[in-house]
This record gives C-alpha cells, structure tokens and sequence, in this order.
C-alpha cells in the first residue's frame, strides 16, 4: 500500500480514530460526527490498522478491503480514511502519532477514542507519551460513562482534563489535554456483527458496529 495521506494544512484541526475497522459501522460514524460537531475539528481521519501482528490475520479482510468498506460507512466530506499505518509498517499508535507530528508540523491533531478504550489505554504501549504527543477526546459508550472515575489511565491524566464545556478549545491546547464527552450514545459493536453475520467481506458494507480497540496497542502491565 502506498503511502498517501489525506490532505491537511497548518492550522487544521484534524482528529484521529484508530482502529481495525473491521467492520466499519455507523457507530465509528456517530463518535466521529460527535468530535468534528463538539471539537470544531476540519476534518476526521480514520486509520484503518492492519491488524494485531501478534495474532494470526488469517480472517482479517485486507486493509484496501476495510478502507473500501469504511468508506461506503463514512458518506461525509470531512471523514478522510486511510491505511497509512500498514503503508508505514507500524505495530502501535505511537509510532503512528511520532510520524505524523514530524510529517505535517502545524496540524493541530485530536486523538479520538470511545470510553470503552479508556479503561485499558494504561497498556496501550506508550500511553503516557500519546497523552504527551496530542490532546484526546473521549466519546462515551454504553456502559462506560463512570469510567473516568475508574481507569487508571484517567487517573493518571486527572489534572489535564479540562470541563466538557470547553471542549472546542481541546484542539489548540498544548498536551497533555483531555475532554470526556457526553451525549447521545451508540451502542453497535464490531464483535457482535462479526459473531451474527460471520466473516467480513467486501460484499457486506452494510455491517456496522462499535469501534474497538487495536489491541495492538497492549503491553503487560508491567511495562505499561
């Protein structure tokens, strides 16, 4: 896969949504039409992962595969998706976030991740220098709504969260900076579709699902 990344500019304000995509649904589109509407962000990117490299891939739809899926999901403008990461050969979102604040200096860039991935961002491999990296939005999911209180990553970052209410200032902050956002929640979920309507294919763009986290991004907790 080429690497080709969506068009920005300096002084965009542009979030990022990781993940495997896999498949694609409307709930991806709700959080992402959530952060472009309470953030004031230009522009969404997706970055369409390319798996766990510590798993077997057997039945994972290639990368071009999801980006196409995602796309005919997506249907707005503002909502870029691309597999960047498979392009750069990265196994964690930091190694992606490094490249991409060297790549487009002046981008202010947002990292998008629902409640549910909060709970667990103390073993994304790195977390502390994501937080370092980019300002991040958190989008509540059902069942999740208290796990600000709970998570230890939350607790860790407790003092760069800033009031729901100044949500639009996120983007322009200097790191760390974090906002959890309330609202209106979709509860769709990628393993659910995939366990109902087996395997995904090219052929099946109407599955939709809740976005999920690349657990390659884990690390024991010892090294966490």
């Amino acid at each position: 896969m080429r690497l080709t990344l969506p068009p920005s500019a300096p002084g965009m304000r542009i979030g990022l949504y990781g993940g495997s995509f896999n498949p694609a649904h409307l709930g991806h589109r709700h959080v992402t039409l959530a952060a472009l509407r309470r953030l004031g962000l230009d522009r969404v990117w997706w970055l369409v992962s390319p798996g766990n490299p510590l798993k077997s891939r057997n039945a994972l739809p290639s990368v071009e595969v999801r980006c196409a899926q995602a796309h005919r999901i997506a249907r707005h403008p503002r909502i870029a998706v691309t597999g960047i990461e498979a392009a750069l050969g990265v196994r964690f979102t930091v190694q992606t976030l490094r490249f991409l604040k060297r790549r487009c200096p002046g981008v202010h860039f947002v990292w998008i991740m629902g409640a549910d991935s909060l709970g667990t961002f103390h073993r994304w491999k790195g977390f502390a220098e994501i937080a370092r990296l980019l300002p991040i939005v958190v989008i509540d999911r059902p069942g999740f709504t208290m796990t600000p209180l709970s998570a230890r990553a939350a607790r860790r970052l407790a003092d760069a969260r800033i009031p729901e209410e100044a949500a639009s200032t996120l983007a322009l902050r200097p790191p760390p900076a974090w906002v959890f956002l309330h609202g209106p929640r979709s509860s769709l979920s990628s393993t659910q579709i995939r366990a109902s309507t087996g395997p995904t294919t090219s052929r099946r763009p109407q599955a939709r699902l809740q976005s999920t986290t690349d657990t390659a991004n884990f690390m024991s907790s010892r090294t966490a």
